[in-house]
């Protein structure tokens, strides 16, 4: 029944354990992903897919035993449903989000099935095992275990390393689901061949092949699946769709005069919270100042620059409709004062540093982002370099490719080097960037505030947690908020929310108050408000150890 050599088939045997065990993690990984991407709260996503998965595994282990009779066209069979399900999966569940909107229920079922079919595999690969030579079942099972942890632990290493930044989420995954088709078609069609019936073996190959095909239609109509999809989502012509290493990019609107638009581009945040997203009309005079050529042969015009939305993991980051007054009621305040020395923490677009640029006094600006195709797309994109006025190629602006975590942990040791810290980051509901808003962090931010220096971080919903925390570390805090104009937000006159802060007067800080009053729009800055505290609000200080 065996057709290679017993220990040529045993290795061969662990090997298919070897690379069904990379699979079946890189589908684990790509649902964590996905969901992480769509929805945030990634420590929700991981939990709901491992604890739902490990759950499946033992149902399917307990399912297996009525099939190792066969365990050769079993395991075939299994190895071919997985690579179907698994190699559709990103697919299917980004179309459930897109269309139907129940993704939770979609993913738990996905889960669920591929979680019984991972647990069916170690069964079955035991008796093929025992099947090819008989040995003690300890030391089998050892042999099986490595090659299944390793297996995994390749990949694990190969979806954020590889098939993750090559590839993408959609590509990878059915390529995954092919290289698990070979892996099951090794064991029953080539190892024990002897196995099936003839007429099962023609089955096996047929249903083999139709898998791959079925996998290979998918990828070829992957790119227009992507853009349907995307223009659901996102409601507008998608000119940039890139997965970089830390989050999916994604640009619509139009190029203007000159340019095109629909057509994906090839460009490698700081996303702002969805309820808290700039929206709203910028004023003529800005668009007309930033400049009407986007680059070479491309004219953008003013209705590309106010039709801009920058997506980050699904999120938006850039309304261009809105930006200037969100820009301005970020930085305006804190740049009240000293401020030669500005520090801007996140804020790849550009915008941020360019709103601060537009401030007589500011001589040097530091602007440290994670993620260098952010930096890159907005250096090289005519609309969104035009929005910014190609500030990352100013003398006056020191790029910096950093978590703003890590930099501020190793920053080089100067005496207060920064008269204004700007935190321009992903927003607090965004659990991957929960860190940056915790008592840890703001700690870091004091220690380069230079005396009578202002920090000004946008706290979205999280409003009073963050005022908490930023005063816990010793800095006199003021929250206030700016009206929106409706550009691009879920709701018509989005309110945007922002906590200021510097040394307590008794330290040496002065009082905090606003430069502008509830009624003026005094160079693009929008009607601010002071935020009083609520009554009976108790302290929501964040750290490292205890995210609120």
């Amino acid at each position: 029944m065996i057709n290679p050599s017993p220990r040529a088939a045993r290795l061969l045997v662990l090997l298919a354990a070897f690379v069904c065990a990379a699979c079946g993690l890189v589908y684990e990984l790509d649902l964590v992903a996905l969901g992480s991407y769509l929805l945030g709260d990634s420590v929700t996503q991981a939990s709901v897919v491992l604890s739902v998965m490990v759950c499946a595994m033992g149902a399917g282990s307990l399912l297996a035993k009525r099939f190792t009779r066969r365990p050769a066209s079993s395991f075939a069979l299994v190895e071919s449903a997985l690579a179907l399900i698994g190699g559709l999966s990103v697919l299917a569940l980004y179309g459930c989000f897109v269309w139907f909107g129940h993704y939770q229920v979609a993913l738990v079922a996905v889960a669920s099935l591929i979680g019984l079919l991972i647990g069916a595999e170690i069964p079955l690969l035991m008796t093929l095992m025992q099947r090819v030579r008989r040995q003690e079942a300890g030391r089998a099972v050892a042999d099986l275990f490595a090659a299944d942890y390793v297996g995994a632990l390749i990949g694990g290493l190969a979806f954020p390393f590889l098939l993750l930044p090559t590839l993408g989420q959609l590509t990878g995954a059915l390529v995954t689901g092919v290289v698990n088709t070979v892996a099951g078609g090794l064991i029953a069609l080539w190892i024990f061949r002897r196995e099936p019936a003839p007429r099962a073996r023609l089955l096996l190959w047929l249903l083999s092949g139709a898998v791959v095909a079925i996998l290979l239609l998918a990828w070829a109509g992957s790119g227009a699946f992507e853009r349907a999809a995307q223009r659901r989502l996102y409601g507008g012509p998608v000119r940039v769709s890139e997965q970089s290493r830390y989050q999916q990019i994604v640009v619509t609107g139009q190029l203007g005069s000159g340019g095109s638009s629909g057509q994906a581009g090839a460009y490698g945040p700081d996303a702002q919270d969805a309820q808290a997203v700039p929206g709203g009309a910028a004023r003529q005079s800005d668009i007309a100042a930033a400049g009407a050529l986007g680059g070479p042969g491309r004219l953008v015009d003013a209705a590309a620059l106010t039709s801009v939305r920058v997506y980050l993991d699904s999120r938006i980051a850039v309304c261009g409709r809105d930006q200037a007054a969100y820009h301005a009621a970020l930085t305006g305040p804190a740049l009240v004062g000293p401020h030669a020395r500005v520090l801007v923490l996140g804020g790849g677009d550009g915008l941020a540093a360019r709103q601060v640029l537009d401030t007589p006094g500011v001589r040097k600006v530091t602007l440290v982002e994670q993620d260098p195709d952010l930096l890159q797309l907005a250096r090289t994109d005519p609309v969104l370099s035009t929005l910014n006025r190609h500030v990352l190629d100013d003398p006056r602006v020191d790029t910096v490719t950093a978590d703003a975590f890590g930099w501020l942990r190793t920053a080089p040791r100067q005496e207060h080097p920064y008269d204004v810290i700007v935190a321009d980051l992903p927003g607090p509901q965004l659990d991957d960037a929960d860190k940056l808003y915790t008592s840890e962090f703001y700690g870091l931010v004091r220690r380069m505030l230079a005396p009578g220096g202002r920090l000004v971080v946008h706290a979205g919903s999280r409003l009073w947690s963050v005022a908490d925390t930023v005063r816990s570390v010793g800095l006199s805090v003021l929250a206030y908020d700016a009206d929106g104009r409706g550009g691009c937000g879920p709701v018509a006159t989005p309110t945007w929310s922002f906590v200021l802060a510097a040394a307590a007067p008794a330290h040496g800080g002065q009082p905090l108050a606003l430069p502008y009053g509830p009624s003026h729009d005094l160079q693009g800055v929008p009607s601010l408000h002071v935020l009083t505290e609520p009554r009976g609000h108790a302290d929501r200080v964040t750290t490292l150890l205890d995210p609120r």
